[in-house]
């Protein structure tokens, strides 16, 4: 519809007359003043309001519309990379060169006893570091540091732009912290700044580096790098380094030595070949990873790169610091183990001025030690029979003391932390899962040997010795009989894998280390679900054995065994503290009951030498015999109510044969003898207190056959000869030990038969008698320590099985 004001304009025009609101209606004054109409020169509207149009925008392309969105963010582009480059422009004018740290020179890291008064040890008593000018740093030196840390460090502006970018990115998307440091980065943080995560720290490193790349020349910034850098082994600077790795003058080095300086410079930990297979594979990978990137710049050949990948250089062997000797050694090692899985890296723990409060007491370490030398046989040098000891707080984890063998200047090698196969010490853990699937003390098993597995294997008792069809399971842990072990175990559904999952309660790591498992260490090879997994085939260490123990002693309640109480640094921060984390995973009646059938192992079974303590006690014996059906390991585990001590007896390299070679292999006789020395000592000045009474426990067992049958005066057992042991040497021992018999001689009384009741001995209690008490029986194996057994196939891996024809 036309707009009747548009239409109008032209009369208007052409009329000038028309001046009016009645030209409006077509109307208009002629010449003479007649009023005349003009007909049909506008159109009449339709009825109702206007309407209004806006008028139509024209359709754009998708390529104009893309072109609109380019200039809109090249301008958001353009300005903020002006508002960018004024800030940063603010910044470097504002942000000075700090002064260089005073410490930026490694500080001493200080260890203490536990209540961190008393030093154990230092970490470094200096800062081990000898700067020297780039002249003395050979080519080969300067050209690896380079292509291992900044390939574009003698073209680039001190930042990696691109770098930068990346890690921020990548921080962004909440990935693991990525730093994109430079030389000149790393030389400004190690020189004026500190090892604070934070984008703050990080903005002022790259101001600073700017600063610093105006300053100072390359070389002078390499020179200051090459000087100042954490090597590893407490060396800091290249100078220390070459002494402390090779054992020469940096000048000398050659390029191999070079390259693998340069290496590890990225994890020093990492990368030490003295850290064991792992490190040393790991540090090949990126030795060659340097070596072509020193190809790659031009500054070798490819050919040199080539043969120098062929082969590591000789290490020579690593010359320990004067600080370790003896005991001490072993217990910094063990410390700074725990530090670094704590998350400390390996240069704030050797040079960081941290304060460290262990769980170690002086009292502790030195009864390990006094009780090993005053009990072990005269005669036997430390570097063929090792001892290995360790005692853990009930309640806490907290390890108070170990020995780990020779002193550490001469032997690396931690007896209380490689420990061997446990033999029946491990007995525990399968009166753990018996209890808790449904058998009680008064149940009773095979006790007679040898016990025929399905597929035709034997076990036998120690002297193949039977103790009667029908044995209590308090008389199979006082006597440690083999055969009943093994028909408790085969009488659980699933029974060697509920004997494991109780060892992993009482606080013995799985056989596979994971991240989430602890111990120390964290993993117990061989430790599998074979039918003789309670005859001890796992290697298990004595401090998660004594861990183990004390879980039972602590009414069921483990705790994670540790070393760290406390950690402050140089600034007297907290950065650590321990947090008991004790929790229930064994039942508390379930541990009362088997911590009186351990008791009974003290009070007349094979662990009497522990009566010389003088105060309510409990263990265990335990023996193991290697893959040629050799004794290979004798032990002795028990606790009071207040501590927790293991004592393994080892020879060569932790599987030799003990029989007729030590003057006794049994685990009542040296271990414990020593266990009972250890425990003298720590036990004088605390109070005397008594284990729970036994809660008998009796839920259903799982075959009918175990039911409990009362003991009778016509019990009787089959004893064999005692074995007449002669060492192939004779050495002088301070004190003779008895050599005990494989099993107890009873002097049988005939009495009425007498129902049980909780206080009572559920075995027959035998007339004291001069015989010494049963060893524990050594259980079978088919492999050799350190290796497990065919899940299934009845046997252990503790001797070679013998089967019946």
């Amino acid at each position: 519809m036309v707009s009747a004001r548009r239409d109008i304009r032209p009369i208007v025009a052409i009329y000038p007359s028309c001046l009016n609101t009645r030209c409006q209606t077509g109307e208009f004054v002629g010449r003479r003043g007649q009023r005349r109409t003009l007909a049909r020169v506008t159109k009449r509207r339709a009825d109702g309001p206007p309407v209004k149009r806006r008028p139509t925008k024209p359709t754009r392309t998708r390529g104009e519309r893309t072109r609109g969105i380019l200039k809109k963010l090249l301008v958001l582009g353009v300005v903020g990379l002006l508002v960018a480059t004024g800030v940063l422009v603010v910044l470097y004018q504002t942000i000075e060169i700090p002064d260089e740290n005073e410490a930026f020179k490694a500080q001493t890291t200080f260890v203490y006893y536990s209540g961190g008064k008393d030093e154990l040890g230092t970490y470094y008593d200096d800062q081990n570091r000898v700067s020297i000018p780039l002249r003395e740093m050979p080519q080969t030196m300067q050209d690896a540091v380079v292509a291992a840390e900044n390939r574009t460090f003698w073209t680039d502006p001190g930042l990696d732009f691109k770098g930068i970018l990346r890690a921020a990115f990548s921080n962004a998307q909440g990935n693991a912290r990525q730093g994109a440091s430079t030389i000149t980065q790393q030389y400004v943080k190690i020189l004026y700044l500190t090892s604070e995560r934070s984008y703050t720290r990080k903005l002022k490193e790259a101001i600073v580096s700017l600063k610093i790349r105006n300053q100072l020349s390359k070389n002078e910034i390499l020179e200051g790098y090459l000087n100042t850098i954490y090597f590893g082994r407490g060396a800091y600077g290249i100078q220390a380094a070459a002494d402390a790795f090779f054992g020469k003058e940096a000048k000398d080095l050659s390029l191999r030595e070079s390259a693998v300086l340069a290496t590890t410079l990225n994890n020093p930990s990492r990368y030490d070949p003295a850290e064991g297979r792992e490190a040393k594979r790991e540090l090949k990978d990126r030795y060659a990873y340097v070596l072509d990137g020193m190809a790659e710049m031009g500054t070798i050949s490819a050919e040199e790169a080539e043969r120098a990948q062929k082969r590591l250089p000789k290490f020579p062997e690593v010359a320990a610091q004067s600080q370790y000797g003896g005991q001490r050694g072993h217990a910094l090692k063990l410390v700074k183990s725990e530090l670094l899985r704590l998350g400390f890296d390996q240069q704030e723990i050797d040079g960081g001025g941290l304060r460290v409060t262990t769980t170690f007491t002086r009292e502790a370490m030195a009864a390990a030690q006094e009780g090993v030398l005053e009990q072990r046989p005269d005669g036997f040098s430390d570097k063929q029979l090792h001892v290995g000891a360790a005692t853990v707080e009930v309640g806490n984890g907290a390890l108070r003391g170990f020995y780990g063998g020779q002193d550490y200047l001469d032997s690396q090698f931690n007896w209380a932390v490689s420990g061997g196969q446990g033999g029946s010490t491990m007995k525990i853990a399968a009166l753990v899962a018996a209890i808790k699937d449904g058998y009680s003390l008064r149940d009773t098993f095979e006790g007679n040997s040898p016990y025929i597995l399905p597929d035709g294997t034997d076990v036998e008792n120690q002297g193949d010795t039977d103790y009667g069809s029908a044995i209590s399971m308090v008389s199979a842990a006082e006597n440690s009989v083999n055969t009943a072990f093994i028909d408790m175990t085969l009488g659980m559904d699933d029974g060697p894998e509920k004997i494991i999952s109780a060892a992993n309660d009482l606080g013995i790591p799985p056989g596979k280390a994971s991240r989430k498992t602890t111990g120390i260490p964290n993993s117990s090879p061989g430790l599998e679900p074979i039918t003789g997994v309670a005859l001890g085939n796992a290697t298990v260490s004595p401090i998660n054995m004594a861990n183990a123990y004390a879980t039972i002693a602590a009414g069921g309640e483990r705790s994670t065994v540790h070393v760290v109480e406390r950690v402050v640094d140089a600034s007297g921060e907290e950065r650590y503290a321990w947090k008991n984390d004790s929790k229930r995973t064994i039942d508390e009646d379930i541990a009362a009951d088997v911590s009186y059938a351990l008791q009974q192992v003290v009070q007349s079974g094979s662990g009497t030498s522990a009566l010389a303590l003088g105060r309510p006690a409990a263990g265990k014996t335990g023996t193991a015999t290697n893959g040629d059906g050799e004794v290979s390991s004798a032990w002795f585990a028990g606790y009071t109510p207040q501590l927790a001590t293991a004592v393994m007896y080892v020879r060569g390299k932790g599987n030799e044969q003990l029989e007729g070679w030590l003057p006794s292999y049994f685990g009542g006789a040296y271990p414990a003898d020593t266990w009972t020395a250890i425990m003298q000592t720590l036990m004088a000045d605390m109070e005397v207190e008594d284990f729970p009474e036994p809660a008998y426990v009796d839920g259903d067992a799982p075959d009918e056959s175990h039911e409990y049958v009362e003991p009778t005066e016509t019990t009787t057992f089959t004893p064999s000869p005692s074995p007449t042991r002669k060492p192939t040497k004779k050495p002088t021992k301070k004190s003779p030990k008895p050599e005990p018999t494989e099993t107890e001689t009873p002097t049988p009384v005939p009495t009425e038969t007498v129902t049980p009741t909780p206080t009572e001995t559920l075995i027959p209690e035998p007339p004291p008698s001069s015989t010494p008490p049963p060893s524990e029986t050594p259980p079978p194996s088919e492999t050799p320590p350190g290796q497990a057994a065919t899940p299934g196939s009845g046997t252990t891996t503790t001797t070679s099985p013998r089967r019946r024809s």
